[in-house]
């Protein structure tokens, strides 16, 4: 029998396991902790002559991302024709390689620089004030839907502005809508089934539709008075700079990074409030150090540096149930991984998820202890909730400045009380770990501290709970 066309093995036992690639698609997390479970830090999953191939361990990861020349990014799998809308939309920083990668980020990073960041703090200060004065003690709150629909406004005010907040927020609905769209179908270019390919009509439909409102929002953008900062208006600058103003770029970077951003921080700042409301003892020493630290209602950016505790709570929600939980590299020449050899056009899977619960990297790496960033430094390779490397996500230090801030004014406005008994389900949707249910919660004030209640759903088969939050769901099951 011939090797497949990706891939020659080298030894007999090679890490190889046959089956559907659906399996993958279906369930990635469970899918991926089997194969690490199987055959340890690379895995290839193989059905007749497409395969998967997963690498698991720092080393690996460090291979694989550092060498964005072999392992070429692909951010979006369907990218359309050469003169299509999808093209164009698909066109940003996130889907190009190599020089072409390099130089824009070379032209983009000032609109993400450490200097630009007040201005944005100030937005980010004003719409978390909006969205927390609408919450009362004893009023209830879903959690997941609170925090998407928070950042999809909090997103198309940062990349569009506010001055013309009701259409960002319009623009913002049609880049989230086609992201899910993409998604869905771009799964078929690891996995070959017709599920993945009915929705592609209506993703090009989509398509043109976004592309033409970015286009209104750019000639919005050059006709409006520029007082205050947002990340298109400050791109549109970097392009003018740089000799190349074409709007066709413009599209593409702003509908990669809104949709980058949007779901990743809505699904952390619902995650990590969860884990805050069925870990009392964490909240109480967070509460203390934000009493000790933050002078009133909104933090300031030089209070914010001052925060070691709350910096530890979020690494560790990002460790815990990170969510981007994994992203893929395709081979652009033959390489050796470990003991397999691959050719060109092979997929790669790295994880966050896997690599952040492996216990030779994490004492108890299930569980949510915050109190460990005290005493630990991983690698960037054995820690990457913001992936590593050249391609490392370029708007993280924006991205923490929003959790750090929004988490701070939240928690000084509420705390939330988990509904007993309720179905708490966490799934990934592409390569995003997120709530798939309502997150159910009561607003308590921020003088009392929830209390770990029982819940069901498969929050447990991606997370330790503590014993409280468990009892219930052993019980059942005896």
């Amino acid at each position: 029998m011939s090797a497949p066309s990706h891939l020659s093995l080298h030894e007999p036992a090679a890490p190889i396991e046959h089956g559907s690639l659906l399996q993958f698609s279906d369930d990635p997390i469970a899918c991926m902790k089997r194969l690490h479970a199987r055959f340890g830090d690379l895995a290839v999953l193989q059905d007749s002559d497409q395969k998967l191939v997963f690498v698991f361990s720092p080393e690996l990861n460090r291979q694989v991302l550092s060498d964005a020349q072999t392992f070429e990014s692909r951010f979006f799998a369907v990218r359309g024709s050469r003169n299509s809308a999808q093209r164009r939309v698909t066109s940003g920083l996130l889907s190009q390689n190599g020089a072409q990668h390099r130089d824009t980020r070379r032209v983009l990073k000032d609109v993400f620089a450490k200097r630009a960041l007040p201005g944005y703090h100030e937005i980010i200060c004003r719409l978390t004030g909006e969205l927390v004065n609408n919450w009362r003690p004893g009023g209830e709150c879903d959690l997941n839907t609170e925090m998407v629909q928070f950042m999809l406004r909090m997103t198309s005010a940062l990349l569009f502005g506010m001055d013309d907040l009701d259409f960002a927020l319009k623009l913002g609905h049609l880049i989230d809508r086609w992201a899910h769209r993409n998604h869905d179908v771009g799964m078929g270019a690891l996995v070959s089934a017709p599920q993945f390919a009915e929705g592609y009509t209506q993703l090009l439909a989509q398509a043109e539709e976004l592309e033409q409102s970015v286009r209104e929002m750019l000639a919005r953008q050059r006709s409006a008075s520029r007082d205050e900062v947002n990340i298109l208006s400050l791109l549109m600058e970097a392009q003018g700079e740089d000799n190349d103003p074409n709007d066709d770029k413009l599209i593409g970077h702003a509908t990669l990074l809104f949709a980058a951003a949007h779901l990743t921080t809505a699904h952390t700042f619902s995650w990590t409030l969860f884990l805050l409301s069925q870990h009392p003892e964490v909240l109480q020493k967070l509460k203390a150090e934000l009493d000790a630290s933050v002078a009133g209602e909104i933090p300031t950016l030089e209070e914010l540096e001052r925060l070691p505790y709350l910096d530890a709570v979020l690494k560790e929600s990002m460790r815990v149930l990170p969510a981007s939980s994994y992203s893929q590299r395709v081979t652009t020449q033959p390489v050796t991984l470990d003991t397999v050899r691959l050719n060109a056009g092979a997929p790669v899977i790295f994880s966050q998820y896997i690599t952040h619960h492996r216990k030779d990297l994490y004492e108890q790496p299930d569980c949510f202890i915050p109190e460990r960033w005290a005493s630990i430094a991983p690698s960037p390779y054995a820690y990457l909730p913001f992936g590593a490397g050249p391609r490392m996500c370029i708007g993280a230090p924006l991205a923490m400045v929003e959790l750090r801030t929004a988490l701070t004014i939240m928690l000084k406005k509420a705390h939330f009380q988990v509904q007993p008994m309720s179905t708490v389900n966490g799934h990934v949707i592409s390569t995003m770990l997120g709530p798939t249910s309502s997150i159910k919660t009561t607003l308590i004030p921020t003088t009392e501290l929830p209390a770990t209640v029982p819940v069901l759903g498969s929050i447990h088969s991606l997370v330790d709970l503590p014993a409280a939050a468990r009892l219930s769901v052993q019980r059942r099951a005896a």
